[in-house]
């Protein structure tokens, strides 16, 4: 929801130690953009999904541990990584969405989500 645009040179960036080096979830935090990250950045969780929108040939290719946790999280789409596991590999323009919720909100202590009609009543 920010549309925000950060340019920096890949050799340059200081690295914070979450998520991999070059991450989504690294270049964040050296530019004060809020992603959440209930692990740390270590591929535990979900909430650091992003969509890649533009650009994936400049990232890295996804590996198995971050294809089987993606496959818990809400709104998967084509373009779905892990924030602290998709890095850049080159010099490129890449574009990004942070989709609005993830089922591991809740579960990973972050209060609750009124689903409304979306869980039908118990029957009785």
């Amino acid at each position: 929801p920010e549309n925000r645009t950060v340019e920096f040179e890949l050799d340059k960036l200081p690295y914070h130690e979450h998520g991999k080096p070059l991450s989504f979830l690294d270049i964040a935090m050296n530019f004060g953009i809020h992603l959440e990250h209930a692990c740390g950045g270590n591929c535990a969780c979900t909430t650091c999904h992003v969509v890649v929108k533009q650009g994936a040939e400049f990232l890295s290719e996804m590996e198995d541990d971050e294809a089987d946790k993606l496959d818990m999280a809400a709104d998967l789409q084509l373009g779905s990584r892990l924030g602290c596991q998709a890095h850049f590999v080159r010099d490129g323009e890449v574009v990004i969405e942070i989709p609005s919720w993830n089922r591991n909100y809740v579960s990973e202590g972050g209060g609750s989500i009124n689903l409304g009609d979306a869980i039908p009543a118990a029957k009785r």
